[in-house]
């Protein structure tokens, strides 16, 4: 049967190549970090990191390595289980608890990745009785995770609070309303305005959820994350998030939410009930995290350093960068060749960076997302600057 299809998926992966959005791996031989060796897929030798979702720089943390290499000996390798049958630790539960702690929350369920964790909530507590309410630049997770639920589905355009306000009022019909954001806006770098979405939703009854993968660890006063930062912790019923990010950068996720809305996913929500346990390593190292995460500023305040020297140098350059003061910096390019082809020469210069163009990004809004981690030095930022400026140069823009 193979033989019959063969042909048409090699004429869809040329299509993809043709319209240049192929996306080959490289491959790195090192730890995640500031700097990483490629061994394939590119130029090889080492090379600075800017495109990675290590936020903090705690990807290879000699302290968080050490808690995991003690946790394989305490807890072993894997649970081979679900959580209902033999997979709870004492470490799971652990974990569950800072993270409500942590995130200000009444209760926390883990789960294998935050897509999953998206992939959960909305069949388990919405039906066709009900309407969720999603912004139009969400993770393709919360975009999946609605397709499996029977809620009626409404989106509104990014961060519009009037259309938001249009389709509250829509909606009054539905038994229960939940408008769903991503905190921050992976793509753009952009801050969901949490306060006027939580003022609307009390205003016409409805729930709030926010994935704040790309926030949390380093957003707001104490890195907790977006609801922090714009002072409505107590207003948001349902937080997503992922230790894969800024949290570690290892895998897993969680739902941090009410408490009755974590004991019904406990019990109805299917990629918790079918899918093995995180596994213990990664509880126990996440918990050194949050001791890391906790403990100081530091990590935090040359975080938001970095981020302001890059945006400010590269503006300063004339590149075209999202507005904002997040770590995730834009530098637009417009056209998706040319985006791949400068992350080409950047690459040759030593710098690790991706372009990003449709389908991940309307047309025409190619772009290089580049990612600022605690990790990296004031040097690095600034050698990082050069070869843009070099690569520009030799793209003949």
């Amino acid at each position: 049967m193979f033989d019959n299809v063969r042909a048409d998926i090699a004429a869809t992966l040329d299509e993809i190549r043709e319209a240049g959005l192929f996306k080959p791996e490289r491959v790195i031989g090192t730890p995640q970090s500031a700097a990483v060796t490629v061994t394939g897929g590119g130029r090889p030798g080492e090379v600075l990191n800017f495109c990675a979702n290590n936020y903090l720089g705690l990807a290879d943390h000699p302290e968080v390595l050490a808690a995991a290499k003690d946790a394989l000996d305490r807890w072993g390798y894997g649970m081979a289980s679900v959580r209902f049958i033999c997979g709870t630790q004492d470490v799971h539960k652990e974990l569950e608890d800072r993270l409500s702690t942590f995130l200000g929350q009444e209760d926390t369920i883990l789960y294998s990745s935050c897509f999953d964790a998206n992939g959960g909530v909305f069949e388990t507590l919405l039906d066709d009785r009900d309407a969720v309410i999603s912004d139009a630049l969400n993770h393709a997770s919360i975009i999946d995770g609605i397709r499996l639920s029977k809620a009626r589905r409404h989106r509104y355009a990014n961060r519009d609070m009037a259309d938001l306000e249009q389709q509250l009022k829509e909606t009054q019909d539905a038994r229960r309303r939940l408008i769903v954001t991503d905190g921050v806006f992976s793509m753009d770098g952009y801050v969901a305005p949490l306060r006027e979405i939580c003022d609307l939703a009390d205003r016409y009854d409805a729930m709030v959820m926010v994935d704040d993968s790309h926030a949390v660890g380093f957003v707001g006063a104490g890195g907790r994350g977006t609801p922090e930062l714009h002072g409505v912790m107590d207003r948001v019923d349902i937080i997503t998030g992922t230790l894969g990010k800024a949290l570690g950068g290892a895998s897993g996720g969680y739902v941090a939410a009410r408490r009755e809305i974590v004991a019904l996913l406990r019990q109805r929500s299917r990629p918790y009930l079918f899918s093995n346990s995180l596994a213990p390593v990664i509880a126990a190292a996440s918990l050194k995290v949050l001791d890391l995460v906790e403990r100081s500023n530091e990590l935090r305040e040359k975080l938001a350093a970095n981020t302001a020297l890059f945006r400010s140098r590269m503006t300063e350059a004339g590149f075209e960068i999202l507005p904002g003061d997040h770590p995730i910096a834009p530098v637009m390019i417009g056209d998706a060749a040319k985006a791949g082809r400068l992350a080409e020469l950047l690459l040759e210069r030593g710098v690790y960076v991706i372009g990003f163009s449709y389908p991940v990004v309307p047309h025409g809004q190619a772009r290089i997302r580049v990612q600022l981690s605690a990790a990296h030095s004031t040097e690095d930022v600034e050698r990082a600057v050069a070869a843009f400026v070099d690569a520009r140069a030799a793209l003949g823009e």
